[in-house]
């Protein structure tokens, strides 16, 4: 060793944020809905002999509570659901989970709502074809439920690596994940998991059959997609050195394509195949009074097994001189016991962030859910309901997919309910729904002549009090399905 040189010891402390097994069994029972909900329930008590369906009555009538809002805006929101263990081991109550699924009419009735069947299950069905490890379909899963509703995925590879770590506790690399969305990418139908519109355009390409036409089309789309979205036909003719009829007739096919595959999926698959049960029951009365109810009409209660706790309780008492085969015995029975209490404690929280989340969402829409008119809608998301209920912002975005709400004026998706803002000069809020409804008035009423262009319709909206800029009309117009001038003639 050098003259003078020494080695330091040093210690660096580091905070690892980590979910429990009880956090982590929340967190699954939340993002599921009411029907698969009930399929996990009959799986535990098939699994866990400690835990049964109990039909007595509850001891406490207030334990079957319904939400309900007044025109005060009071609730019945703060019930608290603690995860306490038990007092001793010799005091094992029998901890009952009740339905919150009455109405004033009395129980919920199955509603016949359709809808196209959820692009997210048939990529689960495709996913169970593949040879994975448990930790590779795990990623899977959670990178198909990151998909947006075009099935494109625009949340970045960092990103999804920290929720995985704090979730799911898996820790991954970026290659790991970039291996896995590949495999995602191969399934049907083509360009689904892209995460870009150009990343989604090459990779239908690059499913046709090889032809001289399918190498113009990758060019075209690789190489000048800028070019491509601004028609700048001359410039991708001289950068790619083709001929004007090939490059024709590369646009013919490309135009084709689809830049949601997500989408086109559901329509694919086509109406009426499933069924959808709201989780959700929303009533509003004449007086004002809007009333919120859990749709658990097939959730049994639960309750640990009286059977299964006695024996507990008698093995406990007699665990001075026990042999080992008793002591693993008692272990056994105690194991069961507490996975079936935290089973029940998890179900709990579960209703009680959902009834949170949805009343949050009802205190904040409370004007559509009196008059059920869709331009009553404020501007909301995640963050302001997050805020608003004390909860985190990735918990609200769980309770909100694939959950839908009955109320008055028909059955929606939780997702319909958030949209971004927007302020006009004046200081006045609007959503963007309601701009993007102004939008379509102007395409509707125009002379089909001469159509508006973008910028003529940022003009128009301008003088109504709404300064959008062109870009943001034409991305508003794109999510109308609303094509561009020249294609309104």
């Amino acid at each position: 060793m050098a003259q003078g040189s020494r080695q330091v010891q040093t210690q660096a402390q580091q905070q690892i944020q980590t979910l429990s097994p009880q956090q982590i069994l929340v967190v699954k029972l939340l993002e599921l809905p009411t029907v698969e909900l009930e399929e996990r329930i009959h799986s535990e008590i098939l699994d866990n002999p400690a835990l049964e369906e109990g039909k007595e009555m509850p001891e406490n009538e207030d334990d079957n509570t319904e939400y309900a809002e007044n025109e005060d805006g009071s609730t019945g929101a703060d019930e608290d659901f603690s995860l306490g263990d038990y007092s001793n081991e010799d005091d094992i109550p029998d901890y009952k989970l009740q339905e919150h699924n009455r109405s004033k009419e009395g129980a919920a009735e199955e509603i016949p709502f359709s809808d196209a069947v959820s692009f997210y299950e048939i990529l689960k069905d495709q996913l169970q074809m593949q040879e994975l490890t448990p930790e590779q379909r795990d990623i899977a899963e959670y990178l198909i439920g990151s998909l947006d509703d075009d099935g494109l995925l625009r949340k970045n590879m960092e990103s999804v690596m920290d929720e995985l770590a704090i979730y799911r506790g898996i820790y991954t690399t970026e290659e790991e994940l970039n291996n896995i969305l590949e495999i995602i990418q191969d399934f049907d139908p083509a360009g689904i998991g892209a995460r870009s519109l150009q990343e989604c355009l090459l990779l239908q390409i690059q499913r046709k059959a090889d032809s001289p036409l399918k190498q113009i089309e990758l060019d075209i789309i690789g190489k000048c997609c800028d070019e491509f979205t601004r028609k700048n036909k001359e410039r991708i003719i001289q950068k790619l050195g083709i001929t004007e009829e090939q490059y024709n007739e590369a646009v013919t096919d490309l135009t084709k394509l689809n830049p949601r595959p997500g989408s086109s999926l559901g329509e694919v698959m086509g109406k009426n195949m499933q069924q959808i049960i709201p989780d959700f029951i929303v009533e509003t009365y004449e007086d004002g009074t809007i009333t919120l109810s859990l749709n658990n009409r097939n959730v049994p209660e639960l309750r640990l097994s009286r059977q299964f706790t006695e024996l507990l309780d008698e093995h406990t008492r007699n665990k001075d001189n026990q042999s080992k085969a008793s002591k693993d015995t008692l272990m056994f029975l105690k194991q069961k016991v507490d996975a079936a209490q935290g089973f029940i404690n998890a179900v709990k929280q579960r209703q009680h962030t959902l009834l949170t989340t949805m009343q949050t969402i009802i205190d904040i829409q409370r004007p559509f859910f009196l008059e059920g008119d869709e331009s009553l809608l404020k501007p909301m998301i995640l963050k302001d309901v997050a805020e608003r209920a004390g909860l985190d912002i990735s918990t609200i975005s769980r309770v909100s997919n694939s959950k839908y709400v009955q109320t008055n004026y028909g059955i929606y998706s939780l997702k319909f309910f958030f949209s971004d803002g927007y302020t006009t000069e004046d200081g006045e809020e609007l959503s963007v729904r309601e701009i993007k409804r102004i939008l379509k008035e102007c395409v509707d009423a125009e002379d089909k002549e001469k159509p508006y262009t973008d910028d003529e319709l940022a003009e128009i909206l301008k003088a109504k009090g709404y300064p959008i800029a062109r870009r943001t009309v034409a991305k508003y117009r794109q999510q109308l399905n609303i094509p561009v001038a020249r294609l309104r003639r």
